[in-house]
Parts: structure tokens; sequence; C-alpha cells
């Protein structure tokens, strides 16, 4: 709970999805993985926006740079290299299925060996969104945020590796 608000409000924004324009015929085990990862990026990308975002008001530039410096999949490889010890069996095994997904693109500035360890972890969190398991997501992300060093918490306006 934080700041008398559960949880529960993640299943709201999906369940309000699916009000407004029906539920997918397809349970999350039945998607590729780089649909999974198609739409786990999605769901990163707003999660480290929004903890960008909470550090102040500074201009889109900024903002822009602090994201990417996370996002990028070097950044992404590191984070779940750091985690994956903590991935339960399910998790690990999506992860995996994510990572040796053949990709008809390639990686513009990362090594295909991170672009890859990236692809894994954005179908893992495009799996665990799926499955209504956003703080999941979230409590792993937060992990290996902190087990990385790539978002200091209590430093304002800058990821650490900036």
């Amino acid at each position: 709970m934080e700041n008398g608000q559960d949880i529960s409000a993640e299943i709201g924004f999906q369940e309000e999805i699916y009000r407004r324009f029906g539920e997918s015929k397809l349970k999350p085990e039945q998607y590729s993985a780089l649909g999974l990862a198609y739409i786990g990026d999605a769901v990163y990308d707003l999660i480290i926006r929004t903890l960008v975002l909470r550090r102040g008001n500074y201009s889109v530039k900024t903002f822009h740079k602090m994201t990417s410096s996370i996002v990028k999949a070097e950044a992404q490889a590191r984070l779940v290299e750091s985690i994956e010890p903590d991935l339960t069996e399910e998790e690990n095994r999506i992860f995996h299925h994510g990572r040796n997904a053949k990709s008809g693109t390639s990686a513009k500035n990362a090594s295909i060996i991170d672009y890859r360890i990236a692809t894994g972890f954005e179908a893992l969190i495009g799996y665990l969104y799926l499955k209504e398991q956003l703080s999941r997501a979230i409590q792993l992300i937060a992990l290996g945020l902190e087990r990385t060093g790539q978002y200091d918490n209590k430093k304002t306006g800058q990821a650490v590796n900036d």
C-alpha cells in the first residue's frame, strides 16, 4: 500500500481496457515471445518514465536522457542479470523464451547479446503485465534498479549513470 492506495488499481486499468474494447482472445502464454516483448517494452518504458517524471519538473530533453540511460538494451541486460536468481521457474522460462526468439530487427546501439537479453526481459515484463501481475513486474524492476545502481531514488534529477 502506498499513499493510501492499494495495488488493485493496476487491475482496474486493464479491466477498463477490456470493458471498453473487449478482452483478448488469447491467454498471455499463447502470445509469441516477440509479442510479449512488444507490450513489455512499452510497459517497462512507462514505468521508467513514471519514475523519471516523479523526480521533478525538467525539460523533455532531460527526461529523455534520464529515461534512455535506463531503458537501453545494455542497461536492461545488466538489470536482468542481477535479478535472474530471483525469478520463479515460470518467469525464467518466459525470459529464456524471449531471449532465444529470433527477431527480424537487429540491435542499433547494443551488442546482439545485450539486445537478446533485453528482449527476454521485455517478454517477461509483457507476460507479467498480461497476467495482471504488474506488481511483480514492478518488484523485479525495483530490485534490479537497486542492485545495478541505475536509479538512485534518493538522488534528484538524474539516473545514477548519467
